[in-house]
């Protein structure tokens, strides 16, 4: 595992010029602690990462991490699917600046576009490929319950989130589906109040096989970037989620 793709000097170099302390630290904390700690790969450590600058709406380290990323392996489709499954999470709002910057940065990088298309179902098939993809990851009983019991005026948002969610956006190619619950995870835990949520998507993880260990670890590499009481929040999730499942 490389320890110093994401230095902050590395790039950005004019820090250390102004101001050398708080770089130090940085360094430090990034190649000394936290990485020591981690049990992802580079690919996921940065494809999560990637994930939680686009929640915090840090636009440029996503340009520095994202070139960072390319340089490793992780791929142009890879990063756009990332970005696209940002839209269930955070809303396009959100999203918007990134597609734009991310566009800029491909093609800079003389990366062809658009990339090859991902989509796996029409439009008329994404109600049950979406609900299909919920019942595997989070139960039937749950996704059922959850639909039967929506107050009356409301249940549309559960053809939306069939149809939207999971139906325009977990049926993509591009990451595999372990890759799209770990993100899922990312920016849940990237947002504030969003606990709730972020408990259904650690049983999805467990579900479709990113351990306990695994989740622990993108909490740990994301702590520069959102902070101790987000990660304190994570970690008691998935701590009593895990025991609740033992």
């Amino acid at each position: 595992m490389n320890k110093k793709l994401e230095l902050i000097s590395n790039y950005n170099p004019s820090l250390r010029e102004s101001d050398p302390e708080l770089t130090d630290i940085l360094d430090n904390f990034l190649s000394k602690q936290v990485f020591e700690e981690s049990t992802l790969s580079d690919r996921e450590r940065l494809m999560v990462t990637i994930a939680c600058q686009i929640a915090n709406q840090s636009i440029k380290l996503y340009e520095n991490i994202v070139k960072i990323a390319l340089d490793i392996g992780v791929t142009p489709i890879e990063i756009k699917e990332i970005l696209y499954h940002s839209l269930v999470y955070i809303g396009l709002s959100k999203s918007y600046e990134f597609i734009d910057k991310t566009n800029e940065i491909f093609k800079e990088l003389n990366i062809k576009l658009p990339l090859e298309e991902q989509a796996t179902v029409k439009y008329e098939d994404r109600q049950r490929a979406g609900y299909d993809i919920q019942v595997r990851n989070f139960g039937k009983e749950f996704i059922d319950s959850s639909m039967d019991s929506a107050p009356e005026g409301q249940k549309h948002l559960w053809t939306f989130i069939n149809t939207y969610a999971f139906g325009d956006f977990y049926t993509r190619n591009g990451l595999s589906d372990q890759d799209r619950e770990l993100i899922s995870f990312t920016y849940i835990l990237s947002l504030r109040g969003c606990e709730n949520q972020l408990d259904i998507h650690t049983k999805g993880n467990l579900q479709l096989g990113n351990d306990k260990e695994k989740l622990v670890s993108v909490v740990t590499v994301l702590i520069p970037y959102i902070g101790f009481p987000r990660a304190h929040n994570a970690l008691a999730i998935v701590n009593r989620v895990c025991d609740e499942l033992e």
